[in-house]
């Protein structure tokens, strides 16, 4: 009769199933340990306030909350009716001057904000007044 032979994993039916579901189990852990160390970028804040009289601006970026941006754009305005007219977090905020009247837009670059305001005021005499980008 000679010697008992060695089962080796996949010999028994179940064996290839229950290898695969333990290599996907194993994966699973690690990927999920792996998220675990992403660390979410806090966010960063900007805003651009406006004077609509008299084109007064101011604007901040990188601040820590929104209302902190907020804030400090209306005291960077320095004028009792200026008004925030755009705030963002992590992106780029731009003030363009119409013939008429102003317009913002948001972007991911300050080139995207800008064509974006510009492409909003759709005439020849439009100008950038200011622009802001957080970190």
């Amino acid at each position: 009769m000679g010697a008992p032979s060695k089962k080796r994993l996949g010999d028994h039916v179940m064996g290839p199933f229950l290898f695969r579901l333990a290599v996907a189990a194993a994966l699973a852990c690690a990927a999920q340990a792996a998220l675990a160390r992403v660390v979410v970028k806090k966010g960063v804040y900007g805003a651009i306030a406006l004077q609509r009289d008299t084109g007064q601006f101011g604007y901040v970026y990188n601040a820590a909350t929104s209302r902190a941006a907020k804030i400090e754009a209306l005291k960077q305005c320095a004028d009792a009716r200026c008004e925030v007219v755009v705030s963002f977090s992590n992106a780029c905020g731009v003030l363009v001057r119409g013939p008429k009247k102003h317009f913002t837009a948001t972007g991911a670059t300050q080139q995207e904000a800008e064509a974006k305001a510009l492409r909003l005021c759709a005439a020849k005499d439009c100008a950038v007044v200011t622009w802001a980008c957080t970190k």
